[in-house]
């Protein structure tokens, strides 16, 4: 009789374990990374659909750095 019980209690167990615990856990991390390479696909999307400036980078350097120079404002730190 009490192994009986202890078998119950063992198989309520193990019950309880793989439904509650590892089951959801299971099903989390697989809608995760599911979730995951969603997101990686539509960064990659978005990446390959923006305009790609790095062909023409003299005349950006050119202008940036001439008006850096011209917009300088000298300050003083006041006490």
């Amino acid at each position: 009789m009490l192994r009986f019980i202890l078998y119950a209690v063992l198989a309520w167990f193990l019950y309880n374990l793989v439904f509650k615990l590892i089951i959801p856990v299971y099903k989390t991390t697989r809608q995760m990374k599911q979730k995951f390479r969603e997101m990686h696909d539509n960064m990659q999307d978005q990446m390959q659909q923006q305009p790609d400036f790095s062909t023409q980078p003299d005349a950006a350097e050119k202008s940036t750095s001439k008006k850096s120079k011209e917009d300088y404002i000298d300050f003083e730190e006041i006490k």
